[in-house]
């Protein structure tokens, strides 16, 4: 508890007023990571094995830009600070231990941007969501990588319905933001990437399926290479009963 008190002690006075209120949830993944890294590592070495393929077939390498960087586990980011003339890295929170970390590296060819890419205050705002269209404007711009956001989005939007109890908000607000994403991706005329969990199950200790939840709220999940499995709750870090397996896809 020690350690993650210190990240957020130092995290907030780095973060703008708007988005501290996620700091907590970021040091929360921070701190699960660390207990199950043993469990995540295939799932992060897949992640970052489909984004440098992905790479691979980037014609020019000026800027790259990676949405929902977080812990930067799940992202090859010393290959692309080496590849690319500059990477950005997008994301509601950037902790403090992941300052430090890229500052240790030295990757001094890489950007830090906050920025809610949800697009639910659109919707709020009574028009379409267009949460990447900020990405028209970057300059230079070669490769576009959606790291493990996809499903956030949804999940985000739908404790934020709950608070606010869907006042003013559109009925079809989660699949509608989820495929102002996918639309967004799919608009770009550059390489980009998209690695996402598009389900999870949870599993009881005889291997029988207890319950499945779409994180893509009904949108057709989109073509893809390759998927895989990532155990994000193993037995024992919410029960001995059951575990958490999300299936993950990347294109």
């Amino acid at each position: 508890m020690i350690l993650e008190a210190l990240n957020y002690a130092a995290t907030w006075p780095l973060t703008t007023p708007g988005h501290r209120p996620f700091i907590r949830y970021s040091v929360n993944l921070w701190s699960r990571a660390g207990r199950c890294a043993a469990d995540w590592r295939e799932h992060e070495d897949n992640s970052k094995a489909a984004i440098l393929a992905a790479m691979a077939k980037s014609r020019q390498r000026r800027t790259a830009v990676v949405l929902g960087s977080g812990l930067l586990r799940d992202v090859p980011i010393v290959a692309l600070s080496r590849a690319f003339d500059t990477v950005v890295l997008v994301d509601l929170v950037h902790l403090a231990s992941v300052r430090a970390w890229l500052g240790m590296k030295g990757l001094k060819n890489v950007r830090l941007i906050e920025r809610d890419l949800s697009g639910y205050e659109d919707l709020r705002a009574g028009g379409e969501a267009d949460p990447l269209g900020f990405l028209r404007q970057v300059p230079y711009l070669d490769f576009v990588v959606s790291a493990n956001l996809l499903s956030q989005i949804g999940q985000g939007a739908k404790r934020r319905l709950e608070k606010e109890r869907g006042h003013g908000m559109p009925a079809d607000t989660l699949p509608r933001l989820i495929r102002a994403h996918l639309d967004g991706l799919a608009a770009l005329p550059l390489q980009t990437c998209l690695v996402t969990d598009i389900a999870y199950a949870v599993i009881d200790r005889t291997g029988h399926l207890q319950e499945r939840f779409d994180l893509l709220h009904g949108v057709d999940v989109p073509p893809h290479e390759t998927e895989w499995d990532w155990p994000v709750v193993p037995f024992g870090e919410e029960s001995r009963d059951y575990r958490i397996v999300h299936k993950v896809i990347a294109t």
